[in-house]
């Protein structure tokens, strides 16, 4: 072995004539550069599952693409708009739909909502994968009525259960003796959440045929062509075609552009809470050079001793240095357990919950990536080795024949 990692390995492990001082100090050392780590490692996890879990509901729930008409007119042949959508490279499914605002009604109350009619195949989004009561069920049933797809809150506020009738208002205008609403009744077949207010709380989902009659639309009519692509990462790429290709009154819009809040509320917290956690590692790190300060001063007799039978100044700077190193590294492994231990048990057992009106979920979610258990391990060894510099040259610098007469 090394005679510099030899040295270096006994001091860092100790012996019984160490003081108990410096152990301490030691030990503090190491449990710095452990939560330091560990709470990097755990936060990056947090935000990482935070985009994800947010990202995956967002473009699950609404479509990657639309095209409108310009000051919210109806697209008059959304069938030949489709054919030609359809042909464009990277396009998954597309689809019209027709939406517009409505007041719907249960026995119990009545509320103002967001109406949008699709084909019974038709649906861009995974609206599926949210429901939490019923069944997604837009057909008509033995009573000739179409089912209706509410998200909870909207159930819960007009008191709908699963399988009661509503009634929908489509009106346009002042309501007078020349201008009554639009009426159409439906079934409640099915109760959707996704956590995310603006989501479940104004939206309902049925047949577009009863939509048609709703507004008063032809059957080549729509109020909008929905898109997904057929690779999330393709999103802006698809709207690019799509928008470069259609041309006024066609406007294009994409869902970063739609929900362009929610998405920067995202990134804010990606780009700043990892900067403010990694203080912790910084700190820890630049701790280490009282600790190692402290070991020169306790050694300062084997550091005589050793110079004495010709160890060099570099293999003493050496030495502490890899003391130094030693003591991140296990800090290091200790975080990185405490991160996945954190990771493991979160995901089994749930421990931290959320209230999910404010985060948009019931859970904190954890997601670790590779990539940042690599940047951290370079990080916190660069920061410690270069704490542990300053205080290893001291040692390297230190005269043998006053350290061998030190206290004489």
């Amino acid at each position: 072995m090394n005679f510099t990692w030899y040295v270096a390995s006994r001091y860092f492990r100790g012996n019984n004539r160490e003081s108990r001082f410096l152990s301490f100090i030691k030990i503090m050392s190491i449990a710095g550069v452990a939560v330091g780590a560990a709470g990097l490692l755990i936060a990056l996890s947090i935000v990482h599952g935070f985009k994800s879990t947010i990202n995956e509901k967002i473009l699950g729930f609404a479509p990657h693409v639309t095209v409108n008409m310009y000051m919210g007119q109806n697209i008059q042949r959304a069938d030949t708009l489709q054919t030609w959508v359809e042909d464009v490279p990277g396009v998954g499914r597309a689809h019209p739909a027709i939406t517009g605002e409505v007041m719907i009604q249960s026995v119990n109350d009545i509320s103002g909502t967001i109406i949008k009619g699709v084909y019974p195949n038709g649906d861009v989004t995974q609206l599926k994968d949210y429901i939490t009561e019923g069944e997604y069920n837009i057909e008509m049933n033995e009573d000739h009525l179409h089912g209706i797809i509410l998200g909870s809150a909207l159930a819960r506020s007009i008191g709908a259960e699963i399988g009661s009738k509503v009634t929908v208002f489509a009106l346009e205008g002042l309501p007078s003796p020349f201008n009554t609403p639009e009426i159409q009744q439906y079934y409640l077949s099915g109760i959707y959440q996704t956590g995310i207010d603006r989501f479940d709380d104004n939206f309902a989902l049925t047949n577009i045929t009863s939509t048609r009659r709703l507004f008063d639309l032809g059957e080549r009519q729509a109020s909008v062509l929905e898109v997904n692509s057929q690779d999330l990462s393709e999103i802006p790429a698809v709207y690019s075609k799509i928008r470069d290709g259609t041309s006024f009154p066609y406007v294009t819009e994409n869902i970063y552009q739609r929900y362009r809040n929610i998405f920067a509320w995202i990134d804010l917290q990606e780009q700043t809470i990892p900067f403010v956690i990694s203080v912790m590692i910084i700190v820890a790190a630049f701790n280490l050079i009282g600790t190692i300060l402290m070991m020169v001063l306790e050694r300062v007799r084997d550091i005589g001793v050793l110079k004495t039978i010709g160890a060099k100044s570099k293999a003493i700077h050496r030495i502490f240095l890899l003391e130094g190193l030693f003591v991140a590294v296990t800090g290091l492994i200790i975080g990185i357990g405490i991160s996945l231990l954190f990771y493991w048990v979160q995901v089994q057992y749930e421990i931290i919950p959320l209230a999910e009106e404010n985060y948009y979920m019931s859970t904190v979610p954890v997601e670790p990536h590779l990539f940042d258990f690599v940047i951290v391990t370079a990080v916190t060894i660069f920061l410690c080795t270069l704490a542990s510099w300053l205080p290893a040259r001291i040692a390297a610098k230190t005269d043998p024949v006053k350290v061998l007469t030190f206290g004489r």
